[in-house]
């Protein structure tokens, strides 16, 4: 199905419109994507990802210490990522261990958000 372009005052490049068009994810996929990228947005639940990706597990006490953090905040965080499914836990008697999704996209830490740091130049560098 073809849709019909909407009116412009230059022209447009159809074959272009509609190959981005093509490339698009949809709506629902963007919003569930806007909401986990609004999830890791927060500089906690951010660093908790990384220091997660670096060992095989760590308690809550552990993660704080690591973050300079406190229990409530590292907590707080863990229990967003994990509803969210990126983050899982392991109970050991009276302790709580929590890492990664085992399915949890690893290139995206060290690829695409490590690199977005270099990209996305700070305003008063600028």
């Amino acid at each position: 199905m073809e849709t019909a372009l909407p009116p412009h005052d230059h022209p447009l490049d159809p074959d272009g419109v509609e190959a981005a068009r093509g490339s698009l994810i949809s709506l629902d996929d963007a919003g569930r994507l806007a909401g986990l990228l609004g999830l890791i947005a927060d500089p906690v639940r951010s660093r908790l990802l990384f220091a997660l990706s670096t060992v095989e597990r760590l308690c809550v006490g552990d993660l704080a210490a690591a973050l300079d953090a406190t229990d409530d905040a590292v907590s707080y965080g863990l229990r967003m990522l994990r509803t969210a499914g990126l983050v899982r836990f392991q109970k050991e008697g009276r302790v709580v261990y929590y890492s990664l999704a085992t399915s949890f996209p690893h290139p995206l830490l060290e690829h695409c958000l490590r690199q977005l740091l270099t990209v996305a130049v700070p305003e008063e560098e600028r």
